[in-house]
């Protein structure tokens, strides 16, 4: 890595300056966009200096977030926020204006997070970090995994290899959040050391009222509530789930299923799938919700008796730890990667990607109210305990202070 602007005068008495880049943190890109957010308060808390460079993308390629002052920091919960106009070219998102304030202000900072590989934004700030001697996180959110390498498998192969290679290699870390993820990333023949560091989930407070989104769904009490929360995508597994529920229900076990999420980037699918449900015999026991969030969001974790996510791949599985964190046990694919704490911590039940699979293990759930609670109570001990946004700010503190100590020790040699 090339010479730093920090000084290890400024890592002994002054506060850590941090930028946290992302493309885009609307409410429907999701989990992974929406923690820098979490993690940015709870940095903030413990006395870092935080500011957030975005977009203003609302996900809606032609209507950006309302309401959002441009180009000037907004304060809220410890840390500034920027918000910078986008343009979108098909699905990638560019601002010329993010880029622009980053390549004045670089120097103004001691190290930068940027979320995100393969998009225009990220690529192009990893860059610009380089050129600024700013060093530099890159988390992935899951586009090194095989799986996700796969899709549009030509295009990605010559990003990698002109842009993402480069900035991989120039990166101080990359920042995984499993272990699993870890494992199985391409790295593009760099080595750039790496950091495992979890998402963190965050409790409303105070808690809904208990019942609350039954009531307003109609869903009687008795009856076993089974929660899908998250995007509808192909990777998601709704094509092993829906016929392990139909399976349920022709041998009569007894549930109401909530499908919860949407898909603004690709309506086709998610329209494929609505109809699939409401031309099943599953359309009397379904309620299907749309996208979800705030209360009625936290409402449906709480009251759900199990939360299912059989996914294909998923680096983390943000909506898992929600759900665990809400007291929920859940049922995950191993393809989930942070099934091995959810395996060892009982806080639920895993199977493999496969249909007869998943209808086995929903049926040994369902048909065990004792065992869900006693998972459920594991389940939000351990994400309390390990997903908590204060414990993760204090292992990313502890990973910039290393990499920043790094930095120094290779300056002053």
């Amino acid at each position: 890595m090339g010479k730093s602007c920090f000084s290890e005068k400024h890592l002994v008495n002054q506060p850590l300056r941090v930028l946290q880049i992302v493309p885009g943190i609307s409410l429907v890109y999701g989990g992974p966009s929406q923690m820098v957010l979490g993690l940015s308060a709870a940095l903030a808390q413990e006395g870092v200096e935080v500011t957030v460079l975005t977009t203003d993308s609302s996900g809606n390629f032609n209507q950006p977030l309302l309401d959002v002052p441009l180009n000037q920091p907004v304060k809220q919960h410890g840390y500034q926020i920027l918000y910078f106009h986008c343009f979108h070219f098909g699905r990638y998102k560019i601002s010329i204006d993010l880029l622009r304030w980053l390549a004045a202000h670089a120097g103004e900072f001691d190290i930068a997070h940027i979320h995100a590989l393969f998009s225009p934004i990220s690529t192009a700030a990893a860059t610009i970090a380089r050129q600024r001697h700013l060093p530099y996180l890159l988390r992935p959110l899951g586009t090194l995994d095989p799986a996700d390498l796969r899709k549009k498998k030509h295009l990605k192969q010559i990003y990698a290899a002109l842009l993402e290679k480069p900035n991989l290699a120039g990166a101080a870390a990359i920042h995984f959040t499993s272990i699993q993820e870890a494992k199985v990333s391409e790295r593009f023949g760099t080595s750039t050391p790496e950091v495992v560091i979890p998402l963190g989930v965050e409790l409303p407070v105070p808690l809904p009222e208990l019942g609350l989104a039954r009531t307003q769904l109609g869903i009687p009490s008795d009856k076993p509530m089974l929660l899908f929360m998250s995007r509808i995508d192909p990777k998601k597994g709704l094509n092993l789930l829906i016929p392990a529920l139909e399976t349920l229900l022709a041998q009569g076990v007894d549930f109401h299923f909530v499908l919860a999420g949407t898909n603004p980037q690709d309506p086709t699918y998610e329209n494929k799938i609505i109809t699939q449900v409401q031309a099943s015999p599953l359309i009397d026991r379904t309620t299907i919700t749309g996208f979800v969030s705030g209360e009625f969001k936290a409402s449906l974790l709480q009251d759900a008796d199990l939360f299912v996510l059989p996914s294909y791949y998923e680096n983390f599985g943000i909506a898992v730890a929600e759900a665990m964190c809400h007291g929920t046990p859940v049922v995950i694919s191993e393809q989930v990667y942070i099934w091995e704490e959810v395996r060892d911590s009982e806080a639920g039940w895993v199977c493999p990607c496969d249909a007869d699979a998943l209808t086995g293990m929903l049926r040994l759930a369902l048909e065990d109210a004792s065992e869900r609670q006693r998972r459920g109570w594991n389940a939000q001990e351990y994400a309390r305990k390990n997903y908590s946004w204060s414990a993760i700010a204090r292992q990313t503190i502890q990973v910039y202070q290393q990499i920043l100590s790094s930095s120094v020790q290779n300056v002053l040699i």
